[in-house]
């Protein structure tokens, strides 16, 4: 999940776990107040109620109809007084509610009882006139009061999720907004490669994690980018300063060769000798180009090339070399523009990923023959090799780029593992894309994908 997503589900978990504890403590509270207050009214009416009945003198049947047109009566209102007998000298002409000898008793020992059944709520309490201890129990349904909970659960429910939607969306925007340092940030190391290490990230005089982060990145990059300058010097000056000593051991080893009265003894010596320095020649010649195609972009000369025609050539140089070679090249379909055939690249290094591709086939390939077949797509060309050799072990797959990488089953075949690194490197400069599908004793499949230049 990116960090953007996580900031704005936690802000909104947190800002909806405010809501929700806010919500329930007004609900509570509120819940809690209803229910103090209107016992307060219960208790106030049962007061009443005995007071008109004992010290005013007020008629049972008189007091009836006062509570029944009262305009302060309560919903289902009941209304009931005992004697000391337990005998009702007044009801409000409902239902009394159903009570025990025990619960008057208590009531009368001065315990003040308050109960509910369902949405109804009862209280008990005692009153004393002159002598005599009565006990009224008064109940009835604080309708007004529910609806306005209910009302205010409601508005608490819908303002509740609106609040958390709206709070959703803010924090989408804030955490973007949040972000978008770090979104630049990113965008930035994306565009920096191994062919534009000089490039760096953008910082200011602020003194925040971010500019932090991107000072020691620039640090990081400084010292990679020492590195590999060093490296790539060492591998082109090393290469260089092996080619001319070889050369002049081969020259010298080819004239030696050419005399007529050598011993074969040491005329067997000599070729061995060549042989081995001719495989040094090709190590230093792959180190070379390796590094001039680890090289930076900027310094490689790009044009408008045809695939074909370097096809082509490559095909003729290594038939010159390995004249046992078997290849074959074909169109699956001629494209009907000669623009489709055009990539933007390097010729030199193009002509050594295909010649590269075209020696393997050959080379790992018990018939020595290699086919390639050309496709055209409407953005990109696509050049595909196939051997029928003894494939690619599956262990060996995911080492194949790595240069120097041999084989234990390709160890009696001559060569370097600098082929195939070398091939990415150049694929990759021209913004191509190079894959390997290879089985067992079946062979192997290279397929090349450039962009066209017109693209």
């Amino acid at each position: 999940m990116k960090i953007r997503n996580k900031l704005t589900l936690r802000f909104t978990l947190l800002v909806a776990a405010i809501l929700l504890l806010f919500s329930l403590s007004i609900h509570y509270f509120y819940t809690l107040y209803r229910r103090i207050e209107f016992y307060n009214r219960l208790e106030e009416k049962a007061f009443t109620t005995v007071r008109l009945l004992k010290e005013n003198g007020i008629n049972a049947e008189v007091l009836r109809t006062i509570d029944r047109n009262e305009i302060t009566s309560l919903y289902n209102e009941e209304v009931t007084i005992y004697n000391e007998r337990n005998q009702i000298i007044y009801d409000s002409g409902n239902t009394p509610y159903p009570v025990s000898t025990d619960f008057l008793q208590q009531v009368r020992e001065g315990k003040k009882i308050k109960l509910h059944r369902g949405q109804k709520e009862v209280l008990a309490l005692n009153y004393m006139h002159d002598t005599t201890k009565l006990v009224i129990v008064v109940s009835a349904i604080d309708k007004y009061g529910f609806d306005k909970v209910d009302i205010l659960t409601n508005v608490l429910v819908v303002g509740g999720l609106a609040s958390v939607v709206l709070v959703c969306i803010a924090g989408w925007f804030f955490s973007g907004n949040a972000m978008q340092p770090v979104a630049a940030i990113v965008g930035q190391v994306k565009a920096i490669t191994a062919s534009n290490l000089s490039a760096r990230l953008e910082t200011n005089e602020n003194q925040d994690e971010l500019n932090q982060l991107a000072r020691t990145f620039n640090e990081m990059l400084a010292r990679l980018e020492e590195s590999f300058a060093s490296q790539k010097i060492f591998v082109s000056h090393a290469s260089h300063e092996l080619r001319t000593p070889l050369a002049i051991l081969t020259s010298q080893l080819e004239v030696e060769l050419m005399q007529h009265n050598l011993p074969d003894t040491y005329k067997a010596k000599f070729e061995s000798i060549l042989e081995e320095i001719r495989m040094m020649n090709q190590l230093a010649n792959g180190l070379l180009e390796l590094a001039r195609a680890s090289a930076d972009v900027n310094t490689i000369s790009f044009s408008k090339v045809r695939i074909d025609e370097i096809l082509w050539q490559a095909q003729n140089e290594l038939l010159k070399k390995n004249p046992e070679c078997h290849i074959i090249i074909d169109f699956e379909e001629q494209p009907s523009e000669e623009d489709a055939l055009v990539v933007y690249g390097n010729e030199s290094l193009l002509k050594r990923a295909l010649m590269n591709l075209i020696e393997n086939g050959c080379k790992y390939s018990s018939k020595k023959s290699v086919n390639i077949w050309l496709l055209f797509k409407p953005e990109s060309i696509i050049i595909r090799f196939v051997d029928k050799g003894e494939g690619i072990a599956a262990e060996d797959l995911p080492h194949i780029f790595e240069p120097f990488y041999r084989s234990q089953r390709t160890r009696h075949i001559a060569g370097h593992g600098i082929g195939l690194p070398l091939t990415l490197k150049i694929i990759q400069l021209h913004k191509g894309h190079l894959q390997i599908e290879s089985h067992e004793n079946v062979g192997t499949i290279a397929t090349i994908t450039l962009p066209i230049a017109s693209v």
